[in-house]
């Protein structure tokens, strides 16, 4: 059919700006849109329908047509201006679906997996945090007890790489450089390596998802092929490329289970909704930042089930059906196997390690090797006890004290009181009343309970010394008081007495041994005894410092257990009776892990960085080597493609906005543009949202921080990069003529920034396997020139 068979609108001459192709053939390959009047109406989705008061009364359509709307109030019908773009053809589809995509796909996913697996067991030394997690894969295939501040999936299956590639678990791991000798190190990097070989693909098929553009799905997996940084990331034995894999997956599967909107409760829609759930316990099971992931899968799912509420054709127990699956897949499902992952860990963690000390001491009381395993104990307290009392802050260590004195200078001269990390006779202590000094050790005296609310004095066993305080300021924590030993064979004063107070509990209840949390007020001041957790200088022997502190804000500072417990009187009961449940230890091991995370401090010359610096690639971090003579890989994004992401972020914000208020005000766009704008809007939106959650909370954290913490929101700006120049190449083209002018300027665009992309990685690529010679400020170094800013460190 040509030009002159549609139908021309009266007063408007018939030119390219209707839309109208000028032959029913297009030669240019460009489909560009047929003549309004040849188009059929389209049938709303059922949710897309809506029944509203006075449906019969015709209205304007959406994208601003010539017919009338009715008016405010009922009053007469007022014509609307009609806007449109002064568009030319419409800018090159995407391509078809045929054997293209599967090829592509193919092909994006050989060049990752190459790129990932090149020079894998180079260089054949610990790098960087391998030292951390590649021992804590030792330690699971040892089955030895570890704390660490994040979850326990990713050194799980770090260890089970490792123990069924052939690793024995005898690697020590002690610090960056040591050789690997005979150990098999490959099959940890290289599981390591298949996750972040699979982020590729991922991303492919998300942008390909949100855009339905081959070639913008195709950016933005060349982007994440040629990036150095997620080359480097994906080639040791660390937990970044784990996360990044589950939380890449979450998103996949988030996209195509949107695309199953319109076949709800189908076998796929059920699989993706389901996959999403277990992605996400996997993203949790690794990092606490699988949060950020979680949260952007709950508000696109709030989004959905609001759009569903709207639906009025949808009935209320359709959209409970649908609120059910949701809590079911969402939240009920990632829960379970987030458990699950603890309860795996701590059947097979059951042998004393190094973490023991993290926890309280019911805790330890379970693992094979502790001195509180299988041991047997007096239940509840007693006048006469001796015993040990832990601190419950992280590694606060056991109350304790020693002949040494407080030097000159600090407080009183007296016998100091600190905090010690582990076992010693020094730590023993007797539970007396305050006001009788009566042998409570006679077999024949009473046994006589202590209680919660009583007034005690606690008198140091081998030195006979007794717990005191007074308002002498502390050695180290300023506005605390000074606790020390004083008193000659249990004898001193007022300031020795304390009432001990059980968290929880009502006065005159009994105080049970490893259960109870008790505090310590002392009397006279009405301070509480605590660990500041300070190291002392060398004439505290670099212990721990004990302080009462008059702030009376309860923390785990403040609180104490007590641990060991012998008293001949009383009769022994096995620990085991006292074990904590699972929720306990889960509870707990979360607790430590929380606090644990909140209390990280950089070590020395550790190069720690602020979120600022991230987006501009401000510096990067040694994974391997310092001087000229060292292998040294150096972890540093492809500059090109961090400055391309971030000049595109500010890009896509403009070209939204744009498009949002063109809308808005009624401009009457071709459907290619329609679509191009649901693109740039929904898919650019649901990415950039992305981004947002794995970037900006950072900001916030009081935690050291340190460049590898950006790699998660990193994929989401690759990926907005590929929809959003798509998105800008086709706009561009549209507004030119002929077609095969649009076309040229598509495929150039593409095709250059992809040839930039590939130069800069070939510039670039020493980075991720490996420099040895002089450094970049040598003029006789390959790479000279290439250190473009200051901070950059190779």
């Amino acid at each position: 059919m040509s030009a002159s068979d549609c139908p021309q609108p009266q007063g408007r001459p018939l030119t390219s700006g209707l839309g109208c192709s000028r032959t029913a053939a297009d030669p240019a390959g460009l489909h560009l849109p047929a003549c309004p009047a040849l188009r059929p109406p389209r049938t709303p989705s059922p949710r897309m329908r809506r029944a509203r008061p006075g449906a019969g009364v015709p209205r304007m359509p959406a994208a601003g047509g010539g017919q009338a709307e009715p008016g405010p109030r009922g009053g007469p019908l007022r014509q609307r201006e009609s806007r449109r773009l002064p568009a030319r053809p419409a800018a090159p589809p995407a391509p078809s679906a045929g054997p293209a995509r599967p090829a592509a796909l193919a092909l994006v996913t050989l060049l990752s997996f190459a790129s990932r697996f090149h020079r894998l067991p180079e260089p054949p030394h610990v790098c960087w945090d391998e030292t951390h997690f590649g021992k804590m894969g030792s330690y699971y295939i040892n089955r030895t007890f570890f704390f660490d501040v994040h979850p326990p999936l990713g050194k799980m299956l770090i260890g089970l790489a490792g123990y069924l590639s052939g690793y024995d678990g005898t690697f020590p791991f002690q610090k960056p450089g040591d050789r690997y000798e005979q150990h098999n190190y490959v099959g940890m990097r290289g599981f390591c390596a298949f996750l972040g070989s699979c982020l590729v693909p991922f991303a492919y098929l998300i942008v390909l998802e949100l855009s339905k553009s081959l070639p913008a799905a195709l950016l933005a997996a060349f982007i994440l092929i040629f990036d150095t940084g997620c080359i480097t990331l994906s080639q040791y034995i660390l937990l970044d490329p784990i996360l990044m894999f589950f939380l890449m997956g979450a998103v996949l599967s988030m996209v195509k289970c949107n695309s199953c909107a319109d076949r709800p409760f189908s076998a796929s829609w059920w699989f993706w909704l389901s996959l999403t759930g277990v992605n996400l316990a996997g993203a949790m099971g690794v990092k606490f930042v699988g949060l950020f992931v979680v949260l952007l899968v709950g508000l696109n799912t709030i989004y959905d089930l609001w759009d569903l509420l709207g639906n009025l054709s949808l009935s209320l127990v359709m959209f409970g059906k649908h609120l059910l699956a949701r809590v079911l897949c969402l939240i009920l499902l990632p829960l379970a196997l987030y458990a699950a992952m603890f309860a795996v860990h701590f059947t097979v963690l059951n042998k004393s390690g190094p973490g023991d000390g993290f926890f309280s001491s019911a805790f330890q009381s379970q693992l094979i090797g502790n001195n509180l395993h299988n041991v047997s104990v007096p239940e509840h307290l007693a006048y006469g006890s001796v015993v040990t009392m832990k601190n419950l802050r992280m590694a606060g260590g056991y109350l304790h004290s020693h002949w040494h004195l407080y030097p000159e200078g600090i407080g009183a001269r007296q016998q100091q009181v600190t905090a010690y990390l582990h076992k010693d006779l020094n730590n023993l202590w007797i539970i007396k009343k305050h006001d009788s000094d009566t042998d409570l050790s006679d077999p024949s005296s009473p046994v006589e309970f202590v209680r919660h609310g009583d007034i005690i004095r606690l008198e140091h066993k081998e030195t006979s010394r007794n717990l005191h305080s007074h308002q002498h300021e502390a050695p180290l924590t300023r506005k605390h008081f000074q606790v020390t030993g004083y008193g000659i064979n249990g004898t001193g004063d007022s300031n020795d007495f304390w009432r001990i107070e059980v968290v929880g509990r009502k006065a005159g209840k009994l105080i049970k041994v490893l259960r109870s949390q008790v505090r310590l007020t002392h009397v006279a001041t009405g301070c509480i005894l605590g660990s500041s957790g300070k190291t002392l200088p060398k004439w505290g022997w670099e212990q721990v410092e004990v302080t009462c502190t008059p702030y009376l804000k309860e923390s785990p500072n403040s609180l104490w257990n007590f641990e060991d417990h012998i008293n001949p009187k009383l009769p022994n009961i096995s620990l085991d009776v006292l074990k904590p449940s699972f929720a306990e230890m889960l509870l707990e091991s979360h607790m430590v892990m929380i606090r644990g995370n909140s209390g990280l401090k950089p070590k020395d010359n550790e190069v720690t960085s602020k979120p600022w610096h991230w987006p501009i690639n401000y510096q990067g971090l040694r994974f391997s080597g310092v001087n000229e003579t060292d292998y040294r890989v150096y972890l540093l994004g492809n500059p090109v493609i961090w400055w391309l992401n971030l000049v595109t972020i500010g890009l896509y914000l403009l070209i939204a906005v744009s498009t949002a208020v063109a809308l808005k005000r009624g401009v009457q766009l071709t459907t290619e543009l329609k679509e191009l704008s649901r693109v740039v809007l929904r898919g650019g939106g649901q990415i950039t949202l992305g981004w947002l959650l794995h970037y900006f909370p950072f900001f916030m954290m009081g935690r050291v921080l340190y460049f590898h913490h950006y790699f998660p929101a990193m994929l989401f700006s690759s990926m907005l990069t590929g929809i959003t120049w798509d998105a800008l190449l086709k706009f561009c083209a549209g507004f030119l003529s002929p077609s095969t002018t649009a076309r040229k300027v598509y495929r150039g665009g593409f095709l250059t920034l992809v040839l930039l992309i590939t130069y800069s990685f070939y510039l670039f690529h020493p980075l991720s396997y490996g420099m040895i010679g002089p450094m970049a400020s040598d003029p006789s170094s390959p790479m000279a020139g290439l250190r473009w800013m200051d901070s950059w460190e190779f």
